[in-house]
């Protein structure tokens, strides 16, 4: 738990990186998850894309559209004091014209109320990050495994495993840095590729699924509490708690007693005054 009311800001985070503090990043949906989360002590919050799978039950995070996006960084923005919010731009919001892509990205921070927008992809991103920096809006880069890209991908396969595969993802984050991101994040990339791309990068690299030299990690809360229907357990995942079982058996527990009438119980219920209950059932009414 965290006494520290102190919004967390980009140049925090950028010390955190020349510190050697590791920076600890959640991916939440809601305004109860964003609370816990917060008052668990992450240093930033991810209003990730991944909803669309994650709550939405789509099988992939393209069908998720910026209507979807901005209602839950504002539920997650209304519980957050502390923690950096970053809101996911979603499939096709910033693949358009870089007006198109400024103009989305600027509504996350001013309706949905982020501190910072992400967005997938390398170097072919630099006009856009540039213009919306310029805009006043943070953006957090993001490259490896890019969810909106797995079709493309031919599927949830770990990226940079051979030299020109990893050069390649170097070069990217290399530009996107020189772009201006404040951040970036690797996905599903092996750890010897990230420790690379970390030590030449000046700025902070969040892994999922990149190893322990990254100067920081990011987990969807679903995954690590596990909670949630999903058979899917990715190798990159650690599951800290079980609340799904723990939910499952606590509504169990209350259908098995509403069938066997068991609840409410007496100290569940509210009583009418003598009168009251006079007037409705008669003096030798029954009352249920």
């Amino acid at each position: 738990m965290t006494n520290n009311l102190a919004p967390v800001t980009t140049s925090d985070l950028r010390k955190k990186k020349r510190d050697g503090q590791p920076i600890a990043m959640v991916t939440a949906y809601d305004f109860p998850s964003a609370k816990l989360v917060e008052e668990a002590g992450a240093d930033m919050i991810l209003v990730g894309d991944s909803l669309g799978m994650v709550v939405l039950g789509y099988d992939s995070t393209i069908p998720v559209t910026m209507d979807d996006m901005l209602h839950h960084t504002k539920a997650v923005t209304r519980a957050v004091k502390r923690a950096f919010v970053v809101s996911d731009m979603p499939f096709l919001s910033y693949h358009g014209t870089v007006e198109e892509a400024v103009k989305n990205a600027g509504r996350l921070l001013q309706e949905g109320l982020a501190k910072a927008v992400k967005m997938e992809g390398g170097r072919e991103l630099a006009p856009i990050v540039t213009r919306c920096v310029q805009a006043g809006i943070p953006v957090m880069g993001h490259i490896g495994l890019t969810p909106q890209a797995v079709h493309q991908l031919g599927g949830y396969k770990v990226q940079g495993r051979d030299l020109e595969q990893a050069r390649r993802l170097l070069e990217d984050a290399m530009a996107l840095e020189e772009a201006g991101v404040f951040a970036l994040v690797l996905e599903c990339v092996p750890q010897e590729v990230a420790a690379v791309i970390a030590d030449k990068l000046e700025i902070p690299v969040i892994g999922i699924g990149a190893g322990p030299s990254c100067d920081g990690q990011v987990l969807v809360l679903h995954d690590l509490v596990g909670y949630g229907s999903s058979d899917w357990k990715p190798k990159f995942a650690k599951r800290y708690a079980d609340t799904g079982t723990t939910i499952r058996e606590a509504v169990a527990a209350y259908v098995s007693e509403v069938k066997d009438r068991r609840f409410p119980a007496p100290e569940h219920v509210f009583h009418a005054a003598e009168e009251t209950v006079k007037q409705l059932y008669g003096e030798g009414g029954v009352r249920r």
